[in-house]
């Protein structure tokens, strides 16, 4: 019994400091992601050094490539390349797609006759409609900038037009009570109680606007990163290709959380520091 009792008080400081370290760890997300990234990461190791296929390099072979091409500057010159269309069919596609979802939010009449037309463009497959595009418009700019709105413009406007509908009606009523004017419902209460959900709707699409830039430069001309991507699997440097593909998709990951950072500061104060 007396063992006992001390093998108890023995462990008793161990477990209390493993259960406040575990506790830590739970409440510190920052941990998780870099444990899940090395789990990944490690695997991927793991996987290029067992040669299960000579077109897969290991994950620190290819963060040597990666390097490579930015020391030599093709990597910088590719993304200035690929930044052309990507603005540009963000820029076109916040203008619209905010817009044309407030509209269709608050009549009726523009959301039976343009409702569809976003729905049509959302489910339709990308790869299937880019020869059509490029048949119409050729292999230039246009026809990439297009790509990149045909994915995200609808992602924007659909989480536009959602986040107007959903505004409660009470918020509504409550102006109307107050004799408030549709300019001041639209501008003081709709918009505002609105923000969150456009803003997650835009942060959406920026991300399938990576989509689009990636795929309109390996389906209509190789250029930028696609280039890249291209270029090295034709001449077998299959870890420059890992490399730039590993690039553009960290570059989309990093924009996408820094926009929800940013929607966190200015629209969900009670999630800050999560």
């Amino acid at each position: 019994m007396a063992s006992t009792t001390q093998t108890n008080a023995a462990e008793g400081p161990v477990a209390g400091l493993t259960s406040r370290w575990a506790s830590a760890a739970a409440d510190t997300p920052a941990i998780w992601k870099i444990l899940s990234l090395a789990l990944i990461f490690g695997a991927w190791e793991i996987a290029g050094r067992t040669n299960f296929n000579y077109a897969f390099p290991g994950f620190l072979e290819t963060m040597a490539a990666l390097w490579e091409m930015i020391a030599d500057g093709s990597m910088g010159a590719a993304y200035l390349r690929t930044a052309e269309p990507l603005v540009l069919g963000l820029v076109i596609s916040l203008a619209i797609g905010v817009s044309s979802g407030v509209a269709m939010g608050l009549r009726r009449d523009v959301e039976w006759l343009t409702l569809p037309i976003f729905i049509t463009m959302q489910a339709a497959p990308m790869a299937a409609l880019i020869p059509l595009v490029t048949f119409v418009y050729g292999i230039g700019l246009a026809s990439k900038v297009l790509a990149v709105v045909m994915l995200s413009l609808p992602v924007i406007a659909i989480n536009s037009y959602k986040a107007v509908r959903n505004v409660p009606s009470s918020l509504v009523d409550m102006s109307r009570s107050f004799m408030g004017s549709r300019r001041q419902q639209v501008f003081g209460i709709i918009l505002p109680a609105a923000s969150p959900m456009m803003f997650a709707g835009i942060r959406l699409g920026v991300a399938e606007g990576f989509s689009g830039a990636v795929l309109a430069e390996l389906l209509i001309t190789p250029t930028g990163i696609g280039d890249l991507i291209t270029y090295n699997r034709s001449i077998a440097k299959f870890a420059h290709m890992y490399a730039a593909i590993f690039s553009i998709v960290a570059l989309a990951v990093i924009t996408v959380s820094l926009l929800h950072r940013l929607e966190v500061t200015l629209f969900r104060p009670e999630k800050r520091g999560v």
